[in-house]
């Protein structure tokens, strides 16, 4: 059985996160910050070595300002 966090869908999240990371500007030290994380959990989902659920995922929505449906997209 595959693990969600080696899915096709998980790596289109994880980029998405990035993608939306970077349009604001945001490092990942700020990031953390904002979660009241260290950068190296935001490494590690960025990466695909941290498994994301949707209550963490609803969070970067908020920091990021995207819609949860943004997360989801591959385009």
């Amino acid at each position: 059985m595959n693990k969600s966090i080696y899915t096709n869908e998980h790596k289109i999240i994880i980029k998405r996160l990035k993608i939306a990371r970077l349009a604001l500007g945001l490092n990942q030290k700020q990031v953390s910050e904002k979660l009241g994380k260290t950068q190296s959990y935001i490494s590690k989902i960025e990466s695909g070595q941290r498994r994301l659920d949707i209550p963490q995922l609803r969070l970067f929505s908020e920091i990021y300002k995207k819609n949860l449906d943004f997360f989801f997209r591959n385009d």
